[in-house]
């Protein structure tokens, strides 16, 4: 695949009628393409997921990441990105031991229905155990975590053409956001930040993911295998990812909009005090 949002288009002009205050006029709309993407690995599909077609080196490096099939990017030994008829393939190549836990990880599988969760089969692997986030100092300031959303917005070229994509970035202290990927996909558009983060070197230990989405459990997940210590999230998460964040160290910051926001999961890491009587929060630092 050619640079970052070349290739297969992303967007498609699509005619349609708007309805407005009893009115109906003709109108053409820039709509989100979303393609199927097979992710295979020693030339066996390991999972085919619905994804914007850019950025797909990113995508593929980060699922590999995130879905524990590798620990580092040096462990992928090649990478093609296969355009179809029917689709793309992003073909991974894996070094030997991990081709062979990959292999021991399919023979370990049972029945063919899926739980819906990346293309695993079991909910053992659906609960994973995940890696605890080393414990750290966040220096984040207050306007810092309640501006994060708006910030990210900055970098969301492809949801301003057409108002359909999600979006995930990684913020630093002091630096804002650094790095930015999106997708029709939440998943999708995490997996292709942690992926564009391990092509780059890029360290996101002290730093923030920030998501224009709600927190699912496999958000948290591949936060907590990326090594990233804070989420930072436009909308609410669920009461299971929240558990998840205090288990695996990340703190949790949600409703984060228009300068306010709520902590859900290690709180002291941002110096964050009780509730006051009320149960109005107090600032945090």
């Amino acid at each position: 695949m050619g640079p970052r949002g070349t290739g297969p288009r992303v967007h498609e002009s699509r005619p349609g009628l708007a309805r407005r205050d009893g009115q109906v006029r003709a109108v053409t709309r820039l709509l989100p393409d979303e393609v199927p993407v097979a992710l295979s690995y020693q030339g066996t599909t390991q999972a085919v997921m619905m994804a914007s077609p850019a950025d797909l080196e990113d995508f593929a490096v980060g699922f590999t990441l995130s879905e524990g099939i590798v620990a580092e990017i040096g462990q992928i030994e090649s990478l093609d990105i296969l355009h179809h008829d029917q689709g793309i393939e992003a073909q991974i190549w894996l070094a030997g031991d991990r081709a062979e836990a990959l292999s021991a990880r399919r023979r370990a599988m049972v029945g063919p229905v899926g739980c819906g969760l990346c293309g695993i089969d079991s909910l053992e692997e659906a609960c994973r155990a995940l890696p605890v986030v080393p414990d750290a100092a966040l220096r984040f300031t207050e306007a810092e975590i309640g501006q994060a959303t708006e910030a990210l917005r900055d970098h969301q070229p492809l949801h301003d053409l057409s108002r359909g994509l999600h979006a995930a970035g990684l913020m630093l202290p002091g630096q804002g956001i650094v790095l930015a990927r999106e997708d029709v996909g939440r998943h999708n558009a995490l997996d292709k930040l942690i992926g564009a983060m391990a092509r780059r070197g890029i360290d996101g230990r002290g730093g923030a993911v920030v998501l224009t989405s709600r927190v699912s459990m496999e958000m948290v997940q591949k936060t907590a295998m990326a090594g990233i210590p804070m989420i930072i999230a436009v909308s609410a998460p669920t009461a299971y990812a929240a558990r998840l964040a205090e288990e695996a160290g990340i703190t949790l910051a949600a409703f984060a909009r228009d300068g306010a926001y709520d902590l859900y999961a290690n709180a002291g890491r941002l110096g964050a005090a009780r509730p006051g009587p009320e149960g109005e929060h107090t600032d945090v630092a």
